[in-house]
């Protein structure tokens, strides 16, 4: 199959019984509009910002102590102003499902890890342990506005702590204890947190991974902290981490009480602080507010993701990746959250599939890079168990191309509802992926999502027609867009980031495409685009070509222009399977799939074979800092080692930049 082909449609009976569906049925019932189509119904998303946004908080019966006054006061960007007056919290949305007396026995978390035997919290535990989390935070006085910072992996006593001291208005900030010190010392450094909580160390497959000698550094490079806390969690014995309360005293310190409570907050309270990746320098510490990310999250896991009371929803992902913070709220529709921690790859390459299968899981989501991977390998998913539960999966972090879409449907069948979206740690959300309502095409992302103005800007800020590629751009605000970042108090860097090449307008900076039937195809970031002659080529058609050949596990491609910014040589590195070499004869085909799948220019100038690809802790590949540092520049000063899955893999490119 190719990029564009149909691969799934939905039902008039799948439409109706989705969450999508049923949305649409309730807007028609409460006389707000009748919509027949998915994209009648998100240009009236995207026009009238008041009634949309106002339907969602009363869909979803978002509470608050105070009602707002207004939707949106103010429309401009940056600086919108959302639901003037409102008082939410979003930790009071999960504590509503925890607190129900019919939902308190039914299990909201499990936690799988390759440190500890498995362990469930039921809902009504979940609540129990939160009220003593808030309590024992109260009495380290912790109050409304400060930061408490986590260095612990997905776990759940991480979403206890991040229920606890959101409910309180406390800002929640974390680190994956993968992390460097250097990393976390990045981050949590520019927000001076009060309290932070840790772990000993943790098991990543069968190797103990010791990190008292990091939480060491890391405290002693805080000097903002008043109290840690540790939990045991490679070893058993708390003194690893001197000085510091363990997480049972911490539970054990306030009265015990099965139903916590919550603080109402200004709507934008900050929430949490997530961070960019900081693969070139200090990373931006983005604040997010309690009522956008409400709103948001109720939105996109409810309507795209389909989140039911049914549902055992799983993606992977660490701490220190905004899908962390994300997967959470599937916790808001009565969704068992599956935690997992440890190396996905382990004990074989299909361990996470065999997990969905012991566990029943029926949402899975993962990384584009890990579905690429499943099938370069030829891995044959039902050698995982029964995968039947499956009815969902998710994949973001890269475009996932349309090899990875036919793998998939291959293996998990034909009702497969695949979901792969776009979005980012900026908006701590997505912008574009697929809706109940609406076909799934090979290779692409069905549709911008509801609320989201998404159009694609050529240089001069005017839209491109379907076809061609112009810069991602959004034109109307929306409630998660930041409330700003941290130590920014006049937004300077805040409007250098996403408002100054159009003026407000937020510029995401993707490359983005609609097809003639409406779809979304992201083809890389802009700011590493290549050009060739003043042509601009997008990254990730590159990586879909090449990935085809079943000699190469993974690539990566740079432009180096000359002082005229647009000749230069356009190089591509390719990491080889086992028993390959990247000989003329290799050189040839690569070249030939690109010349006759792309064009002439995509050819490289020159192939070199690495061991691997830097990429982020997130998957992300690191194309912008490879090419600084291929141009002279300090590897330490554009990318932190640290926040890199993989840091040795810089240093081929180190060898390179001296030769």
């Amino acid at each position: 199959m190719a990029a564009g082909d149909l691969l799934w449609e939905p039902t008039e009976a799948s439409k109706a019984a989705s969450n999508l569906g049923q949305y649409v049925a309730w807007l028609a019932e409460q006389g707000i509009g009748r919509f027949d189509t998915y994209d009648e119904l998100w240009r009236w998303s995207v026009t009238d910002l008041d009634a949309f946004w106002a339907s969602i908080w009363d869909y979803f019966r978002i509470e608050a102590a105070t009602p707002y006054q207004q939707v949106l006061a103010q429309r401009a960007m940056p600086g919108a102003r959302w639901f003037d007056g409102a008082t939410p919290n979003d930790a009071g949305h999960f504590l509503r499902v925890a607190n129900d007396p019919a939902n308190r026995a039914r299990v909201a978390l499990v936690g799988r890890s390759q440190t500890r035997p498995r362990t469930e919290l039921t809902y009504g535990e979940l609540a129990e342990q939160v009220a003593r989390c808030r309590a024992g935070l109260q009495a380290l006085g912790v109050v409304a506005g400060d930061r408490v910072a986590a260095y612990l992996p997905h776990i759940p006593e991480t979403i206890v702590a991040f229920l606890a001291a959101t409910s309180m208005g406390a800002i929640w900030s974390t680190c994956a204890p993968e992390f460097g010190t250097r990393s976390v010392v990045d981050r949590l450094g520019q927000i001076e947190p009060k309290v932070l909580l840790v772990v000993d160390g943790y098991r990543f497959g069968d190797k103990a991974m010791d990190r008292t000698a990091e939480v060491a550094a890391i405290r002693q490079a805080l000097p903002s902290l008043e109290h840690t806390v540790v939990l045991p969690y490679l070893e058993p014995d708390p003194g690893r981490v001197p000085g510091a309360m363990t997480w049972e005293q911490l539970l054990a310190v306030g009265p015990a009480a099965d139903a916590p409570g919550y603080d109402p907050v200004p709507f934008t309270h900050p929430l949490y602080v997530l961070y960019s990746s900081g693969t070139t320098g200090l990373p931006k510490a983005i604040v997010h507010g309690h009522g956008g990310v409400t709103l948001e999250h109720h939105k996109l896991l409810g309507f795209f993701n389909d989140c039911k009371p049914t549902d055992r929803f799983f993606w992977f992902s660490t701490t220190g990746w905004m899908m962390w913070n994300y997967v959470l709220s599937s916790l808001l529709f009565g969704s068992t959250l599956i935690c997992l921690d440890g190396n996905p790859l382990h004990p074989d390459n299909l361990a996470l599939w065999t997990m969905a299968a012991e566990e029943g899981v029926t949402f899975f989501g993962g990384s584009a890079p890990y579905y690429v991977s499943c099938r370069k390998q030829g891995l044959r998913l039902d050698d995982a168990g029964d995968l039947s539960a499956v009815r969902n999966v998710g994949s973001t972090g890269a475009p996932l191309p349309p090899e990875a879409f036919d793998y998939l449907y291959e293996q998990l069948g034909s009702d497969l509802f695949l979901n792969s979206v776009s979005g980012g740690t900026d908006i701590a959300s997505a912008f574009v992926g697929m809706n109940t309502l609406s076909p799934v095409w090979s290779g692409e992302m069905s549709t911008p999502y509801l609320g989201c103005k998404l159009e694609a800007f050529g240089p001069d800020g005017v839209a491109v027609p379907a076809g061609e590629t112009g810069e991602l751009v959004v034109t109307e605000p929306m409630p998660s867009m930041p409330v700003g970042f941290w130590n920014d108090p006049d937004g300077a860097k805040y409007r250098a980031a996403y408002f100054e090449d159009f003026p407000g307008v937020w510029r995401h900076g993707d490359w983005l495409t609609f097809t003639d039937h409406g779809s979304c195809v992201i083809s890389g970031r802009s700011d590493a685009t290549l050009n060739r002659g003043g042509v601009r080529l997008g990254t990730s058609e590159f990586y879909s070509v090449v990935a085809g050949l079943p000699e190469v596990t993974d690539s990566l491609v740079v432009h180096l222009e000359d002082r005229g910014g647009t000749a230069g040589e356009l190089l591509l590195f390719v990491v080889l399977q086992p028993g390959n070499e990247l000989d003329d004869a290799l050189r040839g085909r690569i070249a030939g799939a690109l010349r006759s799948e792309l064009s002439p220019r995509h050819v490289p100038d020159r192939m070199v074979a690495v061991a691997s690809v830097p990429r982020t802790l997130s998957g992300k590949k690191l194309e912008l800092p490879v090419k600084r540092i291929l141009q002279g520049a300090d590897p330490d000063k554009v990318a932190s080692r640290g926040s890199l899955a993989n840091p040795e893999s810089l240093t081929a490119f180190e060898a390179l930049a001296g030769s």
